[in-house]
């Protein structure tokens, strides 16, 4: 008897002492406190009592540390939140400053508060890595949808090209340092240290799902949002103030010239001959730093979502990117890139000659190269979603950051290529659409509303499909033990899968197998990786949309801005207001073509 109740409170003390290290655990993060001491009881003949009593105590216990850690989530959310609203609109009141002449902000200011910014965000961030992330229980899951390794290598990509775009600025901004402020070479020296630590905490910690330390994590993380979107916000007033094309005042003259950002050096010579190459060169480069922050600003913010949330990772599955038995797609593709980037190079040339006559031809060759190529996406995603009318695959369940991201992303930059196009619409048809080029203006404008609206639809309904699991499909064989089943084990063994499970009752037994797709008598059975003709289309659809959207996306992003080439929408719409909403909508337009880029990807490896 005394051993039996020596082990009976060893095992109540063990389960509390657990129980109370758990508590201490949270209480550190000022959600809940240490339980109270379990009672403990002399007799065993209470032992079912004291039993029945710690369970409701355990429930009670339970529901308290949920509501009171709920409220300090909340809370936790709440002040990082509001830390980013506020380094944010400080940050667009900067920007907007910084490019109007006749206020007293210039660029050195506007990079002062980007490197105050960014040296903030990189010490929280060599921290994280030093310290928080080694603690013990500080990281006890890892999301595995969050941060896959094609994400992780696009975002390596990006910041080697934005450290090449970096390197370039000091070389540049060095032949200037006898006129100017030495902060504009400041300012890329510390964004290339700020990129180097974050790819690597990137790198390292996107998976993580902290569940210690979470106020200061969650308010982080949104500082390298906000770090992030700074950048990025900069970037796009940098490069859209170098491409957009002022129309000359007295209307005989057919050059166009750029507006630039004060600061400029109108009045200062560059003490070396390479200034020139090396500022036309790393403008070049400005489209993969615009890419990269956006990057790491959906990563960050996904592991802001992660802090504290414990992830369940059983319907997890492995993707393989495969090629094999996928060709039209992407041959298709290739040859729409490739032509698409030649007349895109000849549309640069004969632009920048200014030559009215060479401008009308090389914008019709571009609207019909954009016609062709929307045409031809709208048509296959139209045969993507019949394909998954046909599908048999179940929806996704449960809740899932990155997928609801990836969403709200594609849904919220495709806004910017519908104010565009919808603008100009209306300035087409208002002025009666005179000529072939503005009838091809117009038709572009259209087919690309469609093609969002039914690319939109076809990301997001493979988004939420399950993914394929091997070609073997699933089968249950119901046998009568009593009447069949030495026939039911025979008929088993012959059939070509393999034996996984089986559920046994009374009356009835279950064998549950993985069976092949039957074959003719006589050929030979299919294998495994062979892909049935579902899988195939929805590959070659993923393959050749991914291609085009690339394409879409190289063109404006390097310079295409027929929106200003074509002066229609700023004669109808005056210059300023036609120059905001193509600077406003333009940079969510190339974003949206470089996020269904990813979005597509993932679909192409889920089917």
């Amino acid at each position: 008897m005394r051993n039996i109740m020596h082990l009976t409170f060893g095992f109540f003390s063990c389960q509390s002492s657990k129980m109370t290290a758990k508590a201490e655990m949270e209480a550190e993060e000022g959600y809940i406190s240490p339980p109270p001491t379990l009672p403990s009881t002399p007799c065993s003949i209470h032992l079912g009592v004291q039993a029945g009593s710690m369970r409701r105590g355990s429930d009670v216990l339970s529901t308290s540390r949920g509501t009171v850690r709920e409220r300090g989530r909340n809370r936790s959310w709440l002040l990082s939140s509001i830390i980013t609203v506020n380094v944010l609109i400080l940050g667009i009141a900067l920007v907007s400053g910084s490019v109007f002449n006749n206020v007293k902000i210039n660029a050195i200011n506007l990079q002062i508060f980007l490197i105050v910014l960014v040296i903030l965000t990189t010490a929280w961030m060599l921290y994280y890595t030093i310290y928080t992330s080694r603690e013990d229980h500080a990281v006890l899951y890892k999301d595995s949808h969050a941060g896959p390794v094609w994400l992780r290598g696009g975002l390596v990509l990006f910041g080697i090209c934005s450290l090449i775009m970096d390197v370039f600025k000091i070389a540049n901004y060095v032949g200037y340092l006898h006129c100017d402020s030495a902060v504009k070479i400041a300012f890329p020296v510390v964004q290339a240290v700020f990129i180097l630590v974050q790819t690597y905490f990137l790198w390292l910690h996107a998976k993580d799902c902290v569940q210690l330390q979470r106020n200061i994590t969650r308010c982080g993380l949104m500082l390298t949002l906000s770090t992030n979107l700074m950048l990025w916000m900069a970037a796009v007033t940098e490069e859209s103030l170098h491409q957009t094309v002022v129309p000359p005042e007295d209307g005989n003259s057919t050059h166009s010239y750029d507006i630039r950002a004060p600061g400029g050096y109108s009045s200062c010579n560059c003490s070396h001959s390479a200034c020139a190459v090396l500022e036309k060169a790393y403008y070049y480069l400005y489209p993969f730093n615009i890419e990269y922050s956006l990057f790491a600003s959906a990563m960050a913010y996904v592991m802001w979502k992660n802090v504290g949330r414990l992830v369940d990772e059983h319907n997890h599955h492995s993707l393989h990117f495969r090629l094999k038995d996928v060709l039209v797609g992407p041959a298709v593709g290739l040859v729409m890139l490739v032509a698409g980037l030649g007349t895109f190079v000849i549309y640069k040339v004969d632009v920048e000659k200014g030559d009215p006559g060479k401008r009308d031809t090389v914008l019709m060759i571009h609207y019909v190269m954009n016609t062709v190529a929307v045409t031809l996406m709208s048509v296959s995603t139209v045969a993507g979603c019949g394909i998954y009318r046909l599908d048999q695959r179940d929806h996704v369940s449960g809740k899932n950051p990155t997928r609801s991201l990836d969403v709200g992303l594609l849904i919220g930059a495709s806004f910017g290529q519908f104010t565009i196009c919808y603008f100009t619409i209306v300035a087409v048809v208002a002025t009666g659409a005179e000529g072939h080029l503005n009838a091809l203006n117009l038709a572009v404008s259209l087919l690309t509303v469609i093609q969002l609206c039914l690319q939109n639809i076809f990301i997001i309904e493979g988004l939420h499909r399950e993914p394929f699991h091997e070609d073997m499909h699933q089968a249950s064989v119901f046998t009568n033990p009593y009447v069949l089943q030495a026939q039911a084990h025979r008929d088993i063994h012959n059939l070509p899968g393999t034996f996984m499970e089986t559920k046994s009752s009374p009356a009835l037994t279950v064998h549950s197998m993985h069976v092949a797709p039957s074959a003719p008598s006589g050929s030979p059975l299919p294998q495994r990786h062979r892909l049935t003709w579902k899988r195939r289309a929805l590959k070659e659809i993923c393959a050749f949309l991914l291609l085009c959207n690339i394409l879409l996306w190289i063109m404006p992003a390097f310079g295409a801005r027929p929106q200003f080439d074509n002066t229609i929408g700023a004669e109808f719409y005056e210059f300023t207001m036609w120059a905001a909403v193509v600077n406003i909508g333009l940079p969510f337009g190339i974003f949206y073509r470089m996020h269904s880029v990813a979005s597509l990807f993932e679909v192409f490896l889920t089917s």
